[in-house]
């Protein structure tokens, strides 16, 4: 929608449209006229998005920081849950899974070759040699953080601790490549290039998501995307950088009985980390990790 020169900006700076944001559109204009998928403004965060989104994170991470303290061998998954929970709440934030699309509790507990969505029980109990990746979400005053984090209980092989650490480098490859003005398609081919360089796979149908005034936005953020694809990164976009990447096969089922949980078809290792990042004019700045 076109706005005069003169008006108020869309973003609620105050500014005379002219001063503020146009352009930045007739930048965005440019690269659709090209051909290339572009952003609305519906996705563009504001100043005030941004500081909200923040405090939000402050919960996240803190709420991660605790788990990482306290997790161990013999501990249940609905221990972690229960940390979730109440420090969340303690600081004045609501746990962004519970509930969502009836999802059961308030973080998605995966254990080894569950590659995310598993729902913590007091029947899972963490065992030496297990590696698990706790994803936690957010929502504070109506502003949303999400992240996770992979944690190796006890003595992990070799094989596990190699996978979680280029998991890790994978998500740092991502980081790496947010760079405003230039393609997500890029970002998600080095992340799916620095798995393949080591041996691994990277889940196809799930990736990651614009993030902030909701909990799922677009776009959505593909690992194994080409180079000149995908949308356009601009700075105010908020989204999540969290490749799945398995040891062998990147096949992938969904648990039939409670229909969240998804596993490597070869029951082989899987591992992720998210971080939740905002691009800004020079690159990026993680708010949640």
């Amino acid at each position: 929608m076109k706005i005069g020169r003169n008006l108020p900006c869309w973003c609620g700076s105050g500014k005379k449209y002219k001063a503020c944001h146009m352009a930045f559109d007739e930048k965005i204009a440019r690269f659709q006229h090209a051909g290339h998928i572009v952003p609305d403004r519906k996705i563009i965060k504001t100043e005030k998005d941004i500081e909200g989104i923040k405090r939000s994170a402050v919960i996240n991470v803190a709420v991660l920081d605790e788990i990482g303290e306290k997790i161990k061998a013999g501990m249940s998954t609905q221990e972690i849950d229960d940390i979730v929970t109440n420090t969340t709440r303690k600081m004045g934030g609501i746990p962004a899974d519970l509930g969502y699309e009836g999802f059961p509790k308030s973080v998605c507990t995966s254990i080894n070759d569950e590659v995310c969505h598993g729902i913590p029980s007091s029947d899972i109990i963490l065992k030496d040699g297990d590696i698990v990746n706790v994803d936690c979400s957010t929502i504070l005053d109506g502003y949303f953080s999400d992240s996770s984090r992979m944690f190796m209980i006890g003595d992990v092989s070799p094989e596990k601790k190699r996978l979680v650490q280029v998991t890790k480098e994978c998500v740092e490859v991502g980081v790496s490549k947010v760079i405003p003005w230039t393609l997500m398609g890029d970002m998600g081919h080095a992340v799916h290039q620095h798995a393949l360089d080591n041996g691994y796979s990277v889940v196809r149908e799930i990736g990651g998501h614009g993030c902030g005034n909701a909990f799922h936005e677009d776009p959505f953020v593909s690992y194994v995307s080409k180079p000149g694809t995908e949308m356009l990164m601009v700075p105010g976009m908020v989204f999540t950088i969290e490749p799945m990447v398995n040891m062998g096969t990147d096949r992938i089922y969904c648990d039939e009985e409670n229909g969240w949980t998804i596993y490597t078809a070869d029951h082989l290792p899987s591992a992720q980390w998210e971080v939740e990042v905002l691009v800004t004019e020079t690159g990026c700045e993680i708010l949640s990790w």
